[in-house]
């Protein structure tokens, strides 16, 4: 039965991840999703200090409001004429070390170390499960990741075209009056709230690999968004199934299988779309010659 909340936990982490991959891929902000997943936790371990629990709602409020906060600061120093990826790493690294001063200083004692909010578990979300009335419901993880998806696709749906028009060209967005900076915001969030969602299951820096990696590799065998969301998401999806397989024959860390399994599809995309792929283009060229 652990397998299952395994794959489970893993597939719902990857269809979060790769819906809103996408869009991070074609607005080029791949690295903001690795900003904020370093810059929440400030957050995550002030909510702690306030509450003196781990509860993950009030965690993953607190990450929002830094995950947007550090939004706001890298747009505000990239409009003061800083570099962009400059901008980015400003932030992170300040707002991250901010964190971990915070935990050596106040939160030593309990388990929100480098394990909790980088590198996860996923092996043991079976363990970590939520009781209704003396009734098992399951892992915590996975009904929040399963809230956190619903929330997603319910606000990509309801603003697609928004959304839409917003990665690919923002400033006819502007010009026929949809609010770039409202939806550019809102996106954050949602990003935010995934990276939180994932910490405890697949940790914060993995989250990264699943955010870019399966989103790039859609983005290499398709020019249509609605497909490349679809192939994002199987993407993400296949390498939880083919990572946990070869983390279980590797007898090795099953979240780093699965962002390997990502990368490995990406290789294989890279080498073979239909379009991208260094494989087919020679072998056109060769045609041709």
């Amino acid at each position: 039965m652990s397998d299952f909340w395994i794959l489970l936990t893993g597939a719902l982490v990857a269809s979060c991840c790769g819906v809103l991959g996408v869009f991070l891929v074609l607005r080029k902000m791949a690295m903001i999703g690795d900003a904020i997943s370093h810059s929440v936790m400030p957050g995550i371990v002030i909510a702690f200090l306030l509450s003196g629990s781990r509860d993950s709602l009030l965690m993953m409020f607190a990450a929002l409001i830094f995950g947007l906060l550090t939004t706001f600061l890298i747009q505000m120093f990239q409009q003061s004429g800083i570099q962009s990826d400059a901008s980015i790493g400003v932030v992170f690294t300040a707002l991250f070390a901010i964190g971990v001063v915070l935990v050596s200083l106040y939160a030593r004692q309990v388990h929100l170390d480098q394990d909790a909010i980088l590198y996860g578990e996923i092996a043991y979300v079976h363990w970590n499960i939520w009781e209704l009335g003396g009734v098992n419901m399951g892992p915590k993880a996975v009904w929040l990741l399963g809230i956190t998806l619903l929330v997603i696709t319910s606000v990509i749906g309801l603003f697609y075209k928004q959304f839409k028009l917003c990665a690919f060209d923002p400033a006819l967005a502007a010009a026929i009056g949809i609010p770039v900076a409202l939806f550019h915001y809102l996106l954050m969030g949602l990003v935010s709230m995934a990276t939180v969602s994932s910490f405890e299951s697949v940790g914060a820096i993995l989250v990264v690999g699943l955010l870019i990696i399966p989103a790039s590799t859609a983005y290499l065998l398709t020019d249509r968004l609605g497909v490349m969301i679809g192939l994002s998401v199987g993407a993400g999806v296949a390498s939880t199934f083919i990572g946990y397989g070869a983390a279980v024959v590797l007898d090795a860390s099953i979240a780093g299988c699965m962002v390997c399994a990502a990368a490995l599809l990406f290789v294989i995309a890279f080498l073979f779309s239909p379009s991208h792929g260094i494989v087919i283009k020679k072998l056109r060229m060769r045609k041709l010659a």
